[in-house]
């Protein structure tokens, strides 16, 4: 396949991992815009499937009526639904897929159903203690939703968004700091058994998600520019 300078480009398969906050969700739509890979998230396309019906989203659409988790043979088998459209020809970004060993050993076996792999898993490595401050300082605007921060962003005049001039805000139930610790802890312990798998596979490259957006998105940018050469 080619790109847009006329070079033949290599297709990969990307895997982001990261904690809630890391930024996987910002930088795969860099990388989608930027080299024209698909981000492929597992509750987007769990969404579409029930919606449109197919024979994999009416299963999953079943056991959610019943309150279950949607198995992992079933995501599979959504995934292995979307692989196969045109627009996935040039490489995709799973996005909240794998979270366990076992789900990497299937998407291992299903991406080797059509000769392929994974190319990169890319870590975005955080401090802990500074990702529990910057999650747990979040709030915004109630009336337009800008985005505000305790430390880093408050409004430049206190109880007054800077965008709409509204005076009410409200913080996500889930942000504060117990919920973040429980949320990083139970991604270390699920996480942890998944570095070693794609460190074994020799795909395994580690990004510092600390720093600014668009630090983080130049290092990115910089390794799936190699993995595309």
């Amino acid at each position: 396949m080619m790109d847009g300078s006329g070079f033949e480009q290599k297709r990969v398969n990307l895997v982001l991992l990261g904690p809630p906050g890391a930024g996987k969700g910002t930088q795969a739509r860099k990388l989608q815009d930027r080299f024209g890979l698909v981000q492929l998230s597992t509750g987007d396309l769990l969404r579409a499937a029930v919606a449109e019906g197919t024979e994999a989203g009416l299963a999953a659409k079943a056991v959610m009526e019943a309150g279950g988790l949607v198995s992992d043979e079933i995501v599979v088998n959504i995934l292995r639904d979307r692989l196969g459209q045109a627009d996935c020809e040039s490489g995709v970004i799973f996005d909240g897929f794998p979270r366990t060993a076992p789900q990497a050993e299937a998407l291992d076996a299903l991406l080797a159903e059509n000769n392929s792999a994974i190319t990169a898993a890319i870590s975005l490595e955080v401090d802990d203690a500074a990702m529990v401050e910057r999650i747990s300082g979040r709030y915004t605007c109630a009336g337009c939703g800008e985005g505000y921060h305790d430390s880093f962003k408050q409004p430049q005049t206190a109880g007054t968004c800077d965008n709409c001039g509204g005076h009410d805000f409200k913080r996500r139930a889930d942000d504060n700091a117990e919920t973040v610790s429980k949320r990083l802890e139970a991604y270390h312990a699920e996480t942890a058994p998944l570095i070693d798998h794609y460190g074994k596979e020799g795909v395994l490259k580690h990004v510092d998600a600390m720093q600014a957006i668009d630090s983080v998105e130049a290092q990115l940018a910089s390794l799936v520019a190699l993995e595309i050469a």
